[in-house]
C-alpha cells in the first residue's frame, strides 16, 4: 500500500517484524477467546451430561414401549386363543354334560317326589286309622294298621 503506513494484521495473524502493543493485545485477546471457547466445549463434553442422558432416555422409552407392546400383544393373542378354545370346545362339552346330568338329576327328583307323595299318602292313612281308632275308644291302632299293612313293605333305616 502507499504512503508508508503499516498494514494491520487480519484476525490472529501477528504483524511481520514485531509490532505494536495494540497488535499484540488483539492477538492475545483473540487467543484467550479461543481458549475460553475450547474450555466451554470441554466443559460441555465432560460435565454436561444432558444430551447423553436425553439420548439414553429416548432409547430406553422406545425399547420399553416396544417390548411392552410385544408383551401385551402376546397376552392378547393368548386370550383370543383361550376364548376361541372355550367357545369351540369347552362350552359344547359342558353343555352336553350338563344336559346329561340334568336329565339324570331330573329323574332322581321325580323319583324323590314320588316317594314323598307316597309317604304323605301313608301318613294320611295312619291319621285316618288313628281317628277311627280313637273314635272306637281303644286309643291304639287296630292290629291291621301296622307299618307293613300301610306301606306294603318293612321300614328301611338310612345310615
Amino acid at each position: 500500500m502507499s504512503g508508508g503506513a503499516t498494514e494491520t494484521p487480519v484476525g490472529c495473524e501477528a504483524a511481520p517484524g514485531g509490532g505494536s502493543k495494540k497488535r499484540d493485545s488483539l492477538g492475545t485477546a483473540s487467543s484467550a477467546h479461543l481458549i475460553i471457547k475450547d474450555l466451554g466445549e470441554i466443559h460441555s463434553r465432560l460435565l454436561d451430561h444432558r444430551p447423553v442422558i436425553q439420548g439414553e432416555t429416548r432409547y430406553f422409552v422406545k425399547e420399553f414401549e416396544e417390548k411392552r407392546g410385544l408383551r401385551e400383544m402376546r397376552v392378547l393373542e393368548n386370550l383370543k386363543n383361550m376364548i376361541h378354545e372355550t367357545n369351540e370346545h369347552t362350552l359344547p362339552r359342558c353343555r352336553d354334560t350338563m344336559r346329561d346330568n340334568l336329565s339324570h338329576v331330573l329323574q332322581r327328583l321325580r323319583a324323590a317326589n314320588e316317594s314323598v307323595y307316597k309317604l304323605q299318602q301313608r301318613e294320611q292313612e295312619r291319621k285316618k286309622w288313628r281317628t277311627e281308632a280313637t273314635g272306637e275308644g281303644q286309643g291304639q291302632l287296630p292290629p291291621s294298621a301296622t307299618w307293613t299293612h300301610l306301606s306294603g313293605s318293612e321300614p328301611t333305616h338310612c345310615a
